[in-house]
């Protein structure tokens, strides 16, 4: 028996099983050495068959070698490219889970799309992809998408493509515009009647948050210029985000509630804030918050899971039929055993408790009401734009990039946030809540042209 494997066409189809078709990933270190030894096996194998002017095909080899270890000659070549440089092979880059597109675009640049396509409705403007894309590319701080990420996010912000003949538009779901019309009526409304609103929300900021412009002196090309000159490299950069704070506070026209601020760090290396909030630790500050307040006040909040949990949850459709009619038991429902799941649903009622959220009745007891924003209004909250003054004061005078010496750069721009600053904040939102409250009309007349177009 030979000690080394012949390499022979026939032996190799003797002895060789049908490629399998390999998982697409990376190769290990070890895994391109092992090509690599094969190769030169291959190599020298065929070399030792040949007369003294012939010269080995490097494709024949790497071809023999794909059907050996049953990957592709590319796979083959792309490793031998690699080890041939000198240099040892390099694992595989760890990579994390796939991240969707809602990921990676934090709530504000979802509300900043929302305002751009509104800005083409207050002027009666079509708005179309093409337009809007253009409008986030002269922009900056606007992250660059493609046409059809675009689409997903206009879909997940809930806007819809509606087609009139040759002409399409995008419009709101028609719950978001009622949603938007019950909540600047009831604004309105209480203001109005002369009752204190709060606003409350959460927020987040990172160890490394700075400015993203500065000042960069470009005749200084190296450290060794710099030190020879007496000059300096520049500002040292953080060297990632770091870790990161979370926070939620309450505040009014006379400025932020008094022990009102909770800032914890967070635990998870997640994209979303909200990840690191739940239900169980909102409503214990909630709790804390609510004797605080003036009785008969309004606390506006957005939709955030852990602001709407319910008392108790209604039955649906993907429950299990027993699970349902264990719950019409308890509920002392009479219903036929014989009735399928879509009959024992109809039997729920529609009013009972279960519909109410544990915030909502937490307020109550204390003779405040909560005014839910609709999704994705932040606009609509003047805390947003507070939020982007404290942060401005952190970036301006992060030098450390540490989590302890943010937290103190967090609290002193809270207290410079004054009465004044506040009042000037909500009467911005004031003012757009008018702007919104037109808005439907515009969309009408947007509508209106359509329908004219398409008769005519």
């Amino acid at each position: 028996m030979d000690p080394q494997p012949s390499t022979s066409q026939k032996d190799v189809d003797v002895f060789l099983s049908p490629r399998k078709k390999r998982v697409r990933k990376a190769f290990t270190v070890t895994e391109k050495v092992m090509i690599r030894n094969a190769y030169k096996y291959v190599k020298n194998e065929i070399s030792a068959q040949l007369e003294a002017f012939e010269v080995v095909e490097e494709n024949e080899c790497m071809g023999k070698v794909a059907d050996i270890l049953g990957i592709t000659s590319r796979s083959v070549c792309n490793v031998l490219k690699e080890v041939n440089k000198g240099a040892p092979p390099t694992p595989p880059k760890k990579t994390g889970p796939k991240r969707s597109f809602k990921d990676k675009i934090d709530e504000f640049t979802f509300s900043a799309i929302r305002r751009i396509v509104h800005q083409f409705f207050y002027r009666n403007e079509p708005p179309t992809i093409a337009k809007i894309l253009q409008v986030m590319n002269d922009d900056p701080e606007m992250p660059k998408i493609s046409k059809d990420t675009l689409r997903k996010f206009l879909m997940h912000i809930n806007f819809k493509f509606v087609a009139r003949s040759r002409k399409s538009t995008l419009i709101d779901r028609y719950d978001i515009i009622t949603w938007r019309q019950r909540y600047l009526r009831s604004i309105c409304q209480f203001r109005r009647e002369g009752r204190h609103i709060y606003y409350q929300d959460e927020t987040w900021i990172n160890a490394g948050h700075t400015v993203k412009k500065t000042w960069v002196d470009k005749k200084v090309t190296s450290s060794r210029q710099a030190f020879l000159e007496g000059l300096t490299t520049g500002l040292k950069n953080p060297s990632g985000k770091g870790k990161r704070f979370i926070i939620s506070h309450i505040g009014s026209e006379e400025g932020f509630l008094k022990e009102g601020l909770m800032i914890f760090e967070a635990k998870k290396n997640c994209e979303d804030y909200h990840d690191e909030m739940n239900a169980v630790c909102f409503e214990e500050w909630f709790a804390a918050v609510l004797p605080k307040l003036r009785p008969n006040s309004i606390v506006v909040m957005d939709n955030a899971p852990y602001h709407s949990r319910k008392l108790e949850t209604a039955p649906k459709m993907s429950w299990k039929k027993a699970a349902i009619q264990y719950w019409l038991l308890n509920k002392n429902i009479h219903y036929e055993p014989d009735m399928v799941k879509a009959t024992l649903l109809e039997l729920i009622p529609h009013n009972e408790s279960f519909n109410k959220c544990a915030v909502d009745e937490m307020a109550a007891q204390h003779g405040i009401t909560v005014l839910r924003l609709p999704p994705y209004h932040c606009e609509l909250n003047p805390i947003e734009l507070i939020w982007a003054q404290i942060k401005g004061h952190v970036a301006r005078n992060n030098k450390t990039f540490k989590l302890t010496d943010v937290r103190n750069l967090f609290q002193e721009g809270i207290k410079k946030i004054t009465a004044t600053e506040w009042s000037k904040c909500v009467s911005h939102v004031v003012k757009e809540e008018e702007k919104m409250s037109r808005l439907d009309v515009l969309i009408d007349n947007i509508t209106h042209i359509y329908n004219k177009c398409y008769r005519k």
